[in-house]
């Protein structure tokens, strides 16, 4: 499994969601509180995403190594600022390569994506699902994995003019039909939305006054912390979060 999380608000620094809070990403690498049986540190890579304060396209960074052991990571998290931030902390699946492709985020047009969990029986079950994708996305996949499969399925719905939700939501449902058990949090941004789901695994989301910070698992103590239920699609952005059943 993985630990991953979304912000939308005012520009923070990258290190307060990263290094700073008590249990930001880079604790939640080596010392996670709710895997649920999947895995127990997640040492296989790691990867950010941020947009711009002047807009644009986003900007990533990813690596193979375990998050703790980039040495160049918290000077720089610190300089960067973003209002728009997805960033991930991964544990590979056996079998799964480890190389920084793998890492999410994954990354096309303005859309950053992430997953958190496991296709049962991968590849052999999602190859009717992939059948409908072009040739050349199945050539170009970022990593034989899981998890870019799912983005590469997600982004078809996309181009195909499906909303966000609709994509996410429609992927979501063809794989738990071939892959009954699969675990399947999704998160998808585009910088303005975070379109996020809970399959099988964890997910909190915590609101102030203009910003909205989604996360496997919350990044400190505040009282104002939510556990999403299972089975749910979340729909937020920086002054509203809405919740709908999968």
């Amino acid at each position: 499994m993985c630990r991953h999380l979304a912000y939308l608000g005012p520009p923070v620094p990258l290190s307060s969601l990263l290094f700073d809070a008590a249990h930001g990403l880079a604790h939640q690498a080596w010392a996670p509180r709710d895997m649920r049986g999947g895995g127990t540190i997640n040492a296989d890579g790691f990867g950010a995403g941020w947009y711009p304060a002047a807009g644009g396209e986003p900007i990533r960074y990813r690596s193979a190594m375990p998050i703790w052991s980039d040495a160049a990571l918290p000077g720089l998290s610190a300089s960067v600022h973003s209002g728009a931030v997805l960033a991930a902390v991964r544990s590979a699946t056996v079998g799964m390569p480890v190389v920084e492709t793998a890492a999410a985020p994954f990354l096309h047009d303005r859309w950053l994506f992430s997953h958190n969990g496991v296709v049962r029986g991968f590849p052999g079950a999602l190859a009717s699902l992939a059948a409908a994708l072009p040739v050349e996305d199945l050539l170009t996949l970022d990593a034989p994995t899981d998890s870019a499969a799912l983005f590469a399925l997600v982004r078809h719905q996309l181009r195909a003019g499906k909303t966000a939700e609709e994509a996410i939501a429609g992927v979501v449902s063809g794989v738990s039909a071939t892959s009954p058990g699969s675990r399947l949090n999704l998160i998808l941004t585009d910088g303005e939305r975070i379109i996020a789901t809970t399959v099988g695994h964890s997910l909190s989301v915590r609101t102030t006054a203009g910003s909205v910070l989604v996360a496997s698992e919350p990044l400190d103590d505040h009282p104002g912390w939510q556990p999403i239920p299972d089975h749910r699609l979340l729909i937020a952005t920086p002054s509203d979060v809405t919740l709908g059943e999968l």
